[in-house]
């Protein structure tokens, strides 16, 4: 019952602590933000602020902007929450496959004078090495986040650390214009550090 009454909660995006509520509408478009309890700022600035700001402090590494996405955006108790998390899954997973389509473009062995047996097995090796890969990073990802918060107070779930991994891998899209204009390979993994470190500060955001 305690964890049911949690997933409904909201979270303050200053501190991370639990609020029943974000704002009091007295009338369309006529709204008062609540303020935290424990820190006494406002709950939720984000919710009169468009979307492009959001993203803005998403790119800037702010954990409040995730914690807002996460928790007063996506949350748990929402019906449709399941689904965002496998349409993510999904979509992590397509983006990753193509990031190692264009890494192995650049090898030697990948020509286009390859027999239909070949390129088929190529693809299923691919396609496996990706979801092992992935599948070894998530489990190290949320082992090591486990390890290091156990002695905080409030340890954040599963799917609460799985969802802040897949929604802060977005640079991940950034592959898509790599379909549009040619860049060196090295800028895959440049992109592979600005998602890791995103990946660290919407776990952060998490707490």
């Amino acid at each position: 019952m305690e964890m049911d009454m949690d997933m409904n909660m909201y979270r303050c995006v200053e501190c991370g602590f639990r609020i029943k509520t974000l704002f009091v509408q007295y009338s369309p478009g006529n709204i008062r933000l609540m303020k935290c309890e424990n820190c006494k700022a406002v709950a939720d600035e984000y919710i009169e602020c468009n979307f492009l700001i959001l993203l803005i402090d998403l790119i800037l590494h702010k954990p409040k902007a995730y914690r807002h996405l996460l928790f007063n955006v996506l949350k748990q108790g929402a019906p449709h929450f399941e689904g965002i998390l496998w349409k993510s899954t999904v979509g992590y997973l397509l983006l990753d496959a193509y990031r190692s389509l264009v890494l192995k473009s650049c090898d030697e062995e990948w020509s286009s004078s390859m027999s239909l047996s070949s390129l088929v097995w190529t693809c299923q090796k691919l396609l496996t090495d990706v979801f092992l890969g992935n599948l070894l990073f998530l489990g190290t990802f949320l082992l090591a986040t486990k390890i290091f918060l156990s002695r905080s107070a409030g340890s954040p779930r599963n799917k609460d650390i799985l969802l802040a991994i897949l929604i802060s891998s977005y640079f991940k899209m950034f592959l898509i214009i790599m379909m549009v204009w040619e860049f060196p390979s090295s800028v895959i993994f440049i992109i592979d550090l600005f998602v890791l470190s995103s990946n660290t500060v919407a776990v952060k955001g998490t707490l």
